[in-house]
């Protein structure tokens, strides 16, 4: 593993979307002595298939995975990433999260952290959660629009085929390893989802298999 590089891994299937999500990454800030590239997913299967591909392709020790409809406005982004994985024992960190996952595994039913910018086909705001005291918040699993790892797991394409679930169930591999999963405490949203319309088509099944699995 390169300790000196970051690889930002995206699925995508929309060249606008992609092309955006790139201009703001490159406009990041870079620590002397590191590098940064981009890894891009056509015709993925699902999310942990096409995240696993792209995992395996890279040898950079902190991977970003992100939606292609994320913008990462915070340009300092990169260096906050490398303070909070300074501590060995965090293995992953989020945009926001549940600190205790809902009974029906959707994490946004309970109690949640951290902040985004979201817009959607209804709306365009910032969606706060609860504050965070201190520089972070453990959590029991983090939203999948943007998920940053300092150590490669392999994330359960056997399980989870589509595009749902995925996240929850690799902070749940991440905290069975022993790693902790947090949210940062962000003054001002470091990140722009623009979601619009979300296809729930296999929502539900794949939901139905976390539950099965993990709770």
């Amino acid at each position: 593993m390169d300790r000196k590089k970051i690889c930002f891994i995206m699925c995508t299937n929309n060249r606008q979307y992609r092309e955006e999500a790139v201009y703001y990454i490159n406009r990041l800030s870079i620590p002397d002595g590191y590098s940064a590239h981009v890894v891009t997913v056509e015709g993925a299967e699902g999310m942990a298939a096409g995240y696993n591909a792209a995992m395996k392709s890279s040898d950079a020790k902190y991977k970003i995975y992100l939606h292609q409809d994320v913008l990462i406005l915070h340009q300092d982004f990169i260096w906050k990433l490398l303070e909070i994985f300074a501590d060995p024992g965090i293995g992953m960190f989020g945009m926001a999260g549940a600190p205790q996952m809902a009974v029906n595994g959707v994490w946004w039913n309970g109690r949640a952290v951290g902040k985004l910018l979201s817009n959607t086909v209804f709306e365009y705001g910032e969606e706060a959660f609860d504050e965070i005291e201190g520089d972070y918040a453990e959590v029991e699993a983090v939203d999948g629009f943007l998920m940053a790892t300092q150590y490669d797991l392999e994330w359960r394409e056997d399980l989870f085929k589509k595009w749902h679930f995925y996240d929850a169930s690799q902070s749940f591999e991440f905290r069975k390893r022993g790693y902790r999963v947090v949210v940062p405490r962000m003054e001002e949203p470091w990140c722009l989802h623009d979601s619009g319309i979300n296809d729930l088509r296999d929502y539900y099944g794949e939901r139905k298999l976390f539950v099965r699995e993990y709770m």
